[in-house]
Parts: C-alpha cells; sequence; structure tokens
C-alpha cells in the first residue's frame, strides 16, 4: 500500500486513529510523569606537588626552589591518581559514603574520561553521582571528595613518605548543585509517540480490514439472496404440479 492510500484509510478511519493515538499518547505521559527522577552531582580534583618539589633536598644547605605546583605535574601523580581511583570505585568506599548496594545510586570516580577501557592517566579524579533526590546526590559527591583526600594521606603514611612532600588533593570544580538528567525521560518521550504511531496505524488498519470484510460478507449475501428466492418458488411450483 502507498502513502496516499495509507493517508486516505487513516482519515477514512479518523474516529478509531483519533482515540488510539490519544489514548496511548495519554498513558505514556501516565507512565512518564510517574518515572522516578535522577539528579547528577559532580566534582573535580586535581593533584598537586608542594612548592618544593617531591623529594627531600640531600643537603639542608642547598633546598630544592621553590616551584608553581600547578605548572610542576610530575608523571608519578598520574600513578597516584590512578591508584585513588581505584580505591574510590571499591565497594567498601560506596558503602562508607552512603551509597546504598544495589540501589538506584549510580557512583562514578574516573580521570575525566567517559570510556574506563580507554581512560587516560592524568591528575584529575572526577566525581559523578546519579541519584533519586538531588539532596543524595550532592552529599554523596561531598563525602567522596572528602574522602579523596583522606584517602591520599593516608596512601602517603603508609608508605611513609616525609610529610614535606605530600601530595595534594585540591578541589578545582566544588561539588555542583545537582540537576535534573532528562535524557532518558526525553527519549522516552520520542519512544512514546512512536509507539502512539504505531498503534494508531494498527488501529485504523484493523478498522478497515473488519469493514472491508462486512462488506464483502454483506455483498455475497445480497447476490445470493435472489438465487434462494427463485429456488424456493421453483420448488413451490413443482410441489403444485405434483398435487
Amino acid at each position: 500500500m502507498d502513502f496516499w492510500a495509507t493517508v486516505t484509510v487513516l482519515f477514512r478511519r479518523w474516529y478509531v486513529t483519533v482515540p488510539a493515538f490519544l489514548l496511548t499518547i495519554a498513558a505514556a505521559l501516565g507512565v512518564y510523569a510517574v518515572a522516578p527522577k535522577t539528579f547528577v552531582s559532580t566534582s573535580a580534583i586535581v593533584l598537586t606537588l608542594p612548592v618544593t618539589g617531591g623529594s627531600l633536598p640531600s643537603d639542608p644547605k642547598f633546598p630544592n626552589p621553590s616551584t608553581n605546583p600547578l605548572v610542576t605535574f610530575d608523571q608519578g601523580l598520574n600513578m597516584t591518581s590512578a591508584i585513588l581511583i581505584q580505591a574510590l570505585n571499591t565497594p567498601k568506599a560506596a558503602a562508607e559514603v552512603g551509597v546504598p548496594p544495589g540501589g538506584d545510586v549510580t557512583l562514578r570516580v574516573t580521570s575525566g574520561g567517559t570510556n574506563p577501557e580507554l581512560m587516560p592517566a592524568t591528575p584529575f579524579i572526577v566525581v559523578t553521582c546519579e541519584a533519586p533526590t538531588a539532596e543524595q546526590a550532592h552529599s554523596i559527591v561531598i563525602k567522596v571528595t572528602a574522602l579523596a583526600a583522606k584517602e591520599l594521606r593516608a596512601r602517603q603514611r603508609q608508605v611513609k613518605a616525609p610529610p614535606a612532600t605530600y601530595v595534594s588533593a585540591t578541589v578545582v570544580v566544588p561539588p555542583t548543585e545537582p540537576d535534573e538528567k532528562k535524557g532518558s525521560r526525553l527519549r522516552s518521550a520520542v519512544v512514546a509517540g512512536a509507539l502512539a504511531s504505531f498503534v494508531s496505524l494498527f488501529a485504523a488498519f484493523a478498522a478497515e480490514s473488519f469493514a472491508r470484510h462486512r462488506r464483502t460478507r454483506r455483498r455475497a449475501r445480497d447476490a445470493s439472496a435472489p438465487l434462494e428466492t427463485a429456488a424456493a418458488n421453483g420448488a413451490r411450483s413443482l410441489a403444485g404440479h405434483e398435487g
């Protein structure tokens, strides 16, 4: 069936198409309205060396030169960042910051990339939390940001690093105000519209097929009526002659 034939059927069966479309849209809007919302909050941390570098001078008379931590990024910071990311992505860390196990809260700690397999090693740590409420998302990001600094200090004490060489976790993007994640809800609306169109087409063609079937049966019945009448008259005439 071509395009114009389809349009003709839709207009001819408008009393089926329109209600089916409206009912499907109403049902989809109802699902959209009750669908759980998701809020997203993020923060970003950068690891920096102290102004005197990551080592102590061998001769106290000749101390290490003071440098700007924001222009001195040692490759060792990338490794430190990777270690922290692994530590913060454990179930233990998630439980410590209040992420319910098996719940609808998603916590991601990365170096800023979206693909974990191709994630580059950088001195950056990006924390992202998706939660059903804005307060929960924001609170978890605040706790993870604080936990990163705590974990960094613990790791350095563990390896007995000199306190003067401790790496610092500087918050470059404080935990943001949670924003509602609308992408999934918009996709649901698009799918609902497509489903409504499909249901309308199905209902229209089902009504058209039913109407054609009824017309065919009525025409067959009308065409057979004269034959049945003639046969009945012939039977009566034959019975009269025999009588």
